[in-house]
């Protein structure tokens, strides 16, 4: 068999394959202990299986419009709205199978072979693969621990060419967990519009955010620039629904009959099940969402206070998601994450991501969607190792 050219270009995911290997690891009786995957430890609240439990004893099992169910579609313009202030309509939405598809979809709708895609980095590891699949081109605009890995017009501007499309943002952070403040998001839009290129912004973790930080979206610039902004989200972290496979984008209409077009042609309509499900999410009683961020918050500052400890170590301290990106050029071996990742894994037996699979050489990350007490002894594990 003869595989097309394009799957040579495409790199498996990291996080997937170093939690591969974590499992691998277990099945042999040997007690690892996985920070690699960006799952909520928490199981998908009670009203929300309920609400598919009820969709399946009353046969909601049938196809429903590619672009989702009209009720769900109101319920995310409405969630978007409500949350920025602004007005919104269900023909702005479309539902798809995971934010995944979403972003895949907008790419494959407005890139071309040839543009170019501004990527900040450290990024998420499927951003510059889907763009790859759309025939563009990734231009990464590095970041560092010490400007607490963030990006500005500056470094924008630095890397932009006529060729340059799209601009993927990221808030709170994957790999990093940081959150780009109203002001610094408002002059990166700034500088996206001025030189008109599109803005992808992902915003699945747009409800894990720690206070005093305030979760800053793209949305409010939406009734002035519909054209170019999509914005991405999904039920996966906030309502612990990752496995349920539902995303949604905000846009222009044009552009959601786009995806609408192509998503009838790949997938049809997201599973009706999980439909019902997302929308119980969206519209019943967000009691579980605060309680799931404030054990985040704990766990964040709980790892925090271990690494202070960690000479050489640089750690900005992030204010969303649930990610550690530890720098660790300075610790010996560092500088060569993928062998230092392997190491842990081998010795410690705590799996990791290395920071080259988010375009950052030299850093780790590691999840603290996992309990307390686990995290405490993967961390002790990981000290005895990178320090004995």
């Amino acid at each position: 068999m003869k595989l097309a050219e394009r799957m040579s270009l495409i790199k498996p995911s990291a996080t997937l394959a170093v939690n591969a290997k974590a499992l691998e690891l277990k099945a042999r009786g040997i007690p690892v202990i996985s920070l690699a995957v960006g799952e909520p430890d928490f199981p998908t609240p009670d009203n929300i299986r309920a609400a598919a439990k009820k969709a399946i004893d009353e046969g909601f099992t049938r196809y429903t419009p590619v672009g989702g169910t009209a009720e769900l579609r109101r319920a995310v313009a409405a969630y978007f709205a409500s949350r920025n202030n602004i007005e919104l309509d269900a023909k702005n939405v479309i539902i798809t199978n995971g934010g995944k598809q979403s972003l895949y979809a907008v790419m494959q709708a407005l890139l071309n072979p040839g543009d170019e895609v501004l990527l900040p980095s450290p990024y998420w590891v499927s951003y510059p693969e889907m763009a790859t699949m759309a025939g563009a081109v990734s231009v990464f605009v590095p970041s560092d621990a010490d400007h607490a890995f963030k990006i500005t017009p500056e470094d924008l501007e630095r890397r932009r060419t006529p060729k340059t499309r799209m601009l993927i943002l990221n808030s709170p952070s994957n790999p990093t967990g940081v959150c780009y403040s109203r002001a610094e998001l408002d002059a990166l839009l700034e500088w996206s519009f001025e030189h008109d290129v599109f803005v992808v912004s992902d915003e699945v973790y747009d409800q894990l955010v720690y206070a005093p930080a305030v979760a800053a979206s793209v949305v409010p610039w939406f009734s002035r620039f519909p054209e170019k902004i999509a914005v991405i989200n999904a039920v996966s972290k906030a309502y612990s629904m990752t496995g349920w496979r539902v995303g949604y984008t905000l846009a222009a209409p044009a552009l959601i009959k786009a995806m609408d077009q192509m998503q009838g042609q790949v997938t049809s309509n997201v599973c009706s099940v999980s439909q019902k499900a997302a929308l119980e999410a969206l519209t019943g009683p967000q009691d579980s969402i605060p309680v799931m961020r404030e054990a985040f918050r704990r766990r964040r500052d709980l790892c925090l206070a271990e690494i202070a400890g960690w000479k050489g170590v640089k750690c900005p301290k992030p204010d969303g998601a649930f990610y550690l990106f530890l720098d660790m050029k300075d610790v010996p071996g560092g500088s060569d994450d993928v062998a230092l990742c392997s190491k842990l894994l081998e010795e410690a037996h705590v799996a990791t991501v290395p920071g080259t699979s988010f375009g950052a050489p030299g850093c780790l990350r590691i999840s603290y969607s996992t309990a307390d007490e686990v995290l405490v002894e993967a961390l002790r594990r990981m000290r005895e190792v990178l320090f004995a």
